[in-house]
């Protein structure tokens, strides 16, 4: 997902997204461990995209203690 996209979501979709991205990424490293993972490059992907989720948060919460 795009970082653009993710910063025109509310706070709340966000964590929402950040929950859905951590059970995929639980998922992917199950599937991976028992050799069933068809793409091992979208493990990277959504950790760089839960990365990018966390990174927005933070940044919310920086805006909101700086006000």
């Amino acid at each position: 997902m795009k970082v653009q996209e993710l910063r025109e979501l509310s706070s709340a979709e966000l964590t929402e997204k950040l929950a859905q991205c951590k059970q995929e990424l639980f998922n992917l490293r199950f599937q991976n461990a028992i050799n069933q993972l068809e793409n091992p490059r979208r493990i990277d992907d959504v950790k760089k995209t839960i990365a990018r989720i966390k990174t927005i948060i933070h940044e919310r919460e920086l805006e909101g203690a700086a006000i």
